[in-house]
């Protein structure tokens, strides 16, 4: 069992290990591209984690809507691809909404730009997968939704004992890392 399950690895860790965009995939390698795509861009992922910071002040009956935010984001990139001369500028925003998460943990902003935000990431994530059949595009969705679920629900239950143990001055010093790291990110989409 553990070798099967090490041995899907590479295809799991791989951004889009079948070509999302080729026809002659299965559910299965949907799935798993789906599972692996989350976690494979760092701004995805710490778009994720950073809203453990969020996620203190939060019930958690606002990850279902934060999961059918970005899968309606993933759903549009269908309908209204990125131009590929927007990909760069695309990736900036994304970068730029760990710069949005810092200030939302701040007070500065609303928690409300977060549903956007995750919009934006959701758009993203579904541009890579423009042609692909059916079939392997619900697998793709399902793994996406159990990846980017299972990472809120982890982050959440994370949360938790961290806001104690960091305290208000450690959450803004996380925030302001963020902020930096966003920053970062964005700069060198712009400079690129």
């Amino acid at each position: 069992m553990i070798n099967a399950v090490v041995g899907l690895l590479p295809f799991v860790l791989a951004h889009h290990p079948f070509g999302m965009g080729d026809g002659a995939l299965t559910p299965i390698q949907g799935l798993l591209s789906g599972i692996g795509h989350p976690l494979l861009g760092p701004d995805h992922l710490l778009f994720l984690i950073a809203l453990s910071l969020v996620s203190w002040q939060q019930p958690r009956r606002w990850l279902p809507a934060l999961l059918a935010i970005g899968l309606l984001g993933s759903a549009t990139a269908l309908v209204v691809p990125i131009p590929e001369a927007f990909e760069l500028s695309a990736e900036a925003l994304v970068s730029l909404t760990l710069v949005l998460e810092g200030l939302v943990v701040l007070g500065t902003l609303p928690r409300a730009l977060l549903f956007p935000a995750f919009a934006l990431h959701g758009w993203l994530l579904g541009g890579a997968i423009i042609g692909a059949e059916p079939t392997p595009l619900i697998g793709y969705f399902l793994g996406l939704f159990l990846a980017q679920g299972a990472l809120l629900l982890l982050v959440r239950q994370v949360a938790v004992p961290l806001q104690s143990w960091l305290g208000d001055s450690g959450r803004r010093l996380l925030a302001g890392i963020w902020i930096g790291i966003g920053a970062a990110f964005a700069w060198s989409m712009v400079i690129a």
